[in-house]
């Protein structure tokens, strides 16, 4: 079935020694596509480069709200210079995260605010991290949905409930479901993914992170490994994996415009 990985970090340095297999295995298991995703200014540039060497792989670049802290002057100028590189087809991944304290949550609402801005001015899609502040995310898409009607973007490695992945929606964005959708626990987050209209449905890894079962705790995820994440999802939405690959593999194609 044909796959498309709309979320990997396969610019990382667990990845260094093995990407050209890697990426062999994802061809092999149906990855038509895979967004290389950038967290800093050094990732993003590396996801370009990954991206320029892969016919495969697209990449995002953007600054992940942890390392916000971190960032120097000419990060967020760099950033914007980076948006207009060939290959590059979406901003971030941006957004909120209150689990973590590494970053001050006024200077990420104000990042937040900077990527999506710069999506817009750029006619790319944003991809959202959200992590324990679903309330600040949906004020600040709220905010600028006012701004600017319909947005174009990606719930990435949806966690919230289906009201609200239904607002989301209304609003614009996809709703993209990584591998702990697959867990045992995560029965709410699969009757989440039942509800998502299909033409909103994306698929993805996160990769090197969230291996979905049966692969979880064996090894580092990948993005072949995508595909369980799409027959979990096609048995919840009582539809073929072939079914689920395919729509999710054109809704992705016409987000990203690839």
């Amino acid at each position: 079935m044909p796959l498309f990985d709309t979320h990997a970090h396969i610019d990382q340095e667990e990845f260094d020694d093995t990407r050209d297999a890697v990426i062999e295995r994802a061809r092999a298991a149906g990855v038509e596509t895979i967004i290389a995703v950038g967290t800093t200014v050094a990732a993003s540039r590396k996801c370009i480069e990954v991206a320029a060497k892969y016919g495969s792989v697209y990449a995002a670049v953007g600054l992940q709200p942890n390392y916000i802290a971190e960032c120097g002057l000419d990060d967020w100028a760099e950033i914007e210079r980076l948006a207009t590189e060939p290959r590059v087809v979406a901003i971030g991944e941006t957004g909120l995260d209150r689990y973590w304290d590494s970053t001050p949550f006024e200077m990420q609402q104000d990042y937040f605010d900077r990527h999506m801005a710069l999506a817009g001015r750029l006619d790319l899609p944003f991809i959202v991290h959200m992590r324990d502040c679903d309330a600040d995310i949906m004020q600040a898409l709220r905010a600028e949905h006012r701004r600017r009607g319909l947005l174009r973007g990606i719930m990435h490695s949806f966690t919230g409930d289906a009201a609200m992945a239904a607002e989301c929606v209304g609003l614009g964005l996809h709703i993209s479901f990584a591998g702990m959708v697959t867990y045992k626990k995560s029965q709410p987050l699969r009757d989440c993914a039942a509800t998502i209209p299909a033409e909103r449905l994306l698929i993805e890894t996160d990769c090197p992170y969230l291996s979905p079962e049966p692969v979880r705790g064996k090894r580092p995820n990948e993005p072949a490994y995508v595909a369980h994440t799409a027959t979990c999802i096609a048995i919840a939405r009582s539809v073929s994996p072939q079914e689920l690959g395919r729509q999710t593999t054109a809704n992705a194609r016409e987000l990203f415009r690839v």
